[in-house]
């Protein structure tokens, strides 16, 4: 199998992130402009005739949005990753753009936004208080903010059709929650082990019907209709085993027709049948294995935007028309990854030390006997987020230079039920660790991996899980990449962002107390053990990170040159909680098949094809927001 050049598995796309315009006449998406992303436009019958919409000269555009007044769009970005989100609203009629949130040193949340209020948009803003965001009605034709709520201590805002701020879900003390409604501030309590998968999905039109999302009083989250006169609960759909990860709602009823439950691939249960129908006639037509994702964004719904995503596949954006059934290709995200032979996600199942199923993927190299391979364990952020099937560019990078890329599901992981994912409370760098030591052993006993030849990488909870393995478990790695991870739980717990803060009470009942639980931490902390690391390491870090702010680096860093350990260190200045920029996607991931090939035993890729570079797929399952390390096996510190 040859390997798959960083630049198209890492550039920009070439097209991505397809939206229909509410009068169902025009086509935007994603794609570069002199090398940044960009939104582009075309009319939706001619897709090839497409302009840019912005002009954006810095880190690109990944979010964006139409509005429906019919002359708007607005999209979010920060400054080099500091995830101070400012707020932009471009004119179609004259192409003029302009920041409708110019706050230095706030962040903007884009809150709601319909058919019913075409011309208004609430947003959020923690300009009062910095750790808590304000709801504000956004005229779109001028501009004006006007404050129609403050945060008198919520998480998140619940806000109907008619953008009628109905209540909030605010934190316990003991890691649950509180949703308030309609002045009811006590609506619905929430126990701890609940908190993360209870909450409002939606309102019908009427506002006297929400659609609850919750596991009190079951394993996995369920969907119910709640009449909020009478408060009486409506079962909607429930699996034993499996979170409902997703909703599908009518654009105009706003009624749900269907689930999709988080199993080891998409499980649908249709709750609507001439929905099902339209599903059914797109799998047909589409003829391959793939997840399918409907977006609906026309006022007359007469065009779906289809998302295929396969294993082994580019991801592919069809254009569908309901009722005819007629299905077009409209593009991949990366056509020249036809040229190359893909690997494919393939689901897999083991039993922990402790006895508990634990799920996960393997990637493995394409014509390699699946025999004695080395591999990468590839472990996802979060931690409360999980590994999904469909493309995955690390994995692509890994198998096609002939590791077996496994990622692992650990305790603490989402869409498997509620025990599952509160298995992983107060767990890190303990079980969740070992179910990574299970997963390596199971393949080991199959056959399919060389135990002595295993690396271990991650970002976020992931670039923590890689140090964990070299401090806690060095015998089992050869080498260990961390990218944006916490070396010091104790740090971590008392760093970060102000509007992070509201998060404490659930870091605490999940990660430990630091006041309370300091030995606790200290002991969980790779730093606490840096003195055992004695296998290779690479740190990789973006120096504006709120999340996991560059001091974790630094401390680790230190501590490998303090021992002596081999280790390379890449600062990228302007880069936040993963990585964003091209360029900078290639420097880590040349020093990842670098540093890999090094040992591994494998050889790196070659340079690649010195083209304009395309943007980033984004990555819905993870939840760290960005990718994972790698460098050269040369030991010190380089600013990126």
């Amino acid at each position: 199998m040859r390997p798959i050049p960083r630049d198209v598995l890492f550039g920009n796309p070439a097209r991505l992130s397809p939206a229909v315009s509410p009068d169902g006449t025009r086509l935007f998406f994603l794609a570069p402009l002199d090398g940044v992303l960009n939104v582009w436009s075309a009319p939706i019958d001619h897709p090839g005739r497409a302009t840019p919409v912005t002009r954006d000269a810095g880190r690109g555009i990944r979010t964006y949005g139409l509005g429906h007044d019919d002359r708007t769009l607005f999209y979010v970005i920060d400054d080099g990753g500091d995830e101070g989100w400012r707020l932009y609203l471009v004119d179609l009629g004259t192409g003029r753009t302009r920041c409708a949130t110019p706050f230095p040193g706030i962040q903007a949340r884009v809150l709601a936004h319909n058919r019913r209020h075409p011309a208004t948009m609430l947003v959020g803003l923690n300009r009062r208080t910095r750790h808590l965001h304000d709801v504000y009605a956004l005229d779109l034709a001028d501009g004006t903010l006007t404050l129609i709520a403050e945060n008198p201590g919520y998480l998140s805002w619940i806000i109907d059709h008619d953008l009628r701020v109905r209540g909030g879900v605010r934190p316990r003390p003991d890691g649950g929650t509180v949703i308030a409604l309609d002045g009811d501030d006590t609506w619905l309590t929430v126990p701890d082990e609940d908190a993360m998968g209870t909450r409002i999905a939606g309102f019908a039109p009427s506002g006297d019907v929400c659609y609850l999302l919750s596991s009190i009083g079951a394993d996995a989250v369920r969907l119910y209709e709640v009449s909020l006169p009478d408060n009486t609960h409506t079962l909607l759909a429930a699996d034993p085993h499996h979170d409902v990860r997703m909703v599908e709602f009518d654009p105009v009823s706003q009624r749900p027709q269907a689930v999709v439950f988080a199993a080891d691939r998409d499980e649908r249960l249709i709750l609507d049948e001439t929905y099902g129908r339209e599903l059914a006639r797109i799998r047909t037509a589409l003829a391959a294995d793939a997840e399918i994702y409907v977006e609906r964004t026309s006022r007359d719904d007469r065009e779906w935007l289809v998302t295929a995503v396969a294993g082994d596949a580019p991801v592919r954006y069809h254009r569908y028309s309901p009722g005819t059934g007629e299905l077009r290709l409209l593009f991949s995200h990366q056509p020249a990854l036809d040229a190359y032979p893909m690997a494919r996600m393939e689901p897999f199942v083991f039993t922990a030390r402790d006895g508990v199923p634990v799920h996960g993927y393997v990637t493995w190299p394409v014509g390699v006997p699946r025999s004695g391979l080395p591999a990468v364990v590839n472990v996802h952020g979060g931690p409360w987020a999980r590994n999904s099937f469909g493309f995955d560019e690390e994995a692509q990078l890994l198998a096609s230079h002939g590791y077996a890329c496994v990622q692992v599901n650990f305790r603490g992981s989402t869409g498997y039920g509620k025990r599952f994912r509160n298995l992983g409370a107060r767990e890190w760098g303990a079980a969740m660790h070992t179910d990574l030591l299970d997963a390596i052993g199971h393949l080991t006993v199959t056959g399919g991996i060389d135990p002595d030849r295993v690396a271990i990488m991650g970002c976020s909870y992931g670039g923590y899980a890689a140090l964990v393995g070299a401090a806690f478990t060095p015998s089992v790695f050869r080498c260990a990449i961390d990218l944006c991870g916490p070396s010091n739980l104790l740090t971590m717990m008392t760093g970060g962002a102000p509007y992070r803060t509201s998060l404490q009470a659930f870091m605490v009942a999940q990660v430990g107390d630091p006041d309370r639980d300091r030995d606790l931490l200290w002991s969980r902390s790779p730093l606490s053990r840096a003195a055992d690391i004695t296998i290779p390491v690479l740190v990789v870090q973006g120096a504006n990170d709120v999340r996991v702010p560059v001091s974790e680096a630094e401390q680790i860093v230190a501590a490998l040159a303090r021992n002596g350990v081999p280790h390379e260190y890449l600062l990228f200045p302007d880069e936040g909680h993963g990585l964003v920029r091209p360029e900078n996607r290639d420097t880590y991931y040349a020093a990842v098949e670098r540093f890999l090939a090094t040992h591994l035993g494998t050889a790196p890729a070659p340079a690649g094809d010195p083209a304009p570079s395309r943007p980033r797929l984004p990555e819905p399952a993870r939840s760290s927001a960005g990718p994972a390390p790698g460098a050269g096996p040369e030991s010190g510190r380089r600013r990126a």
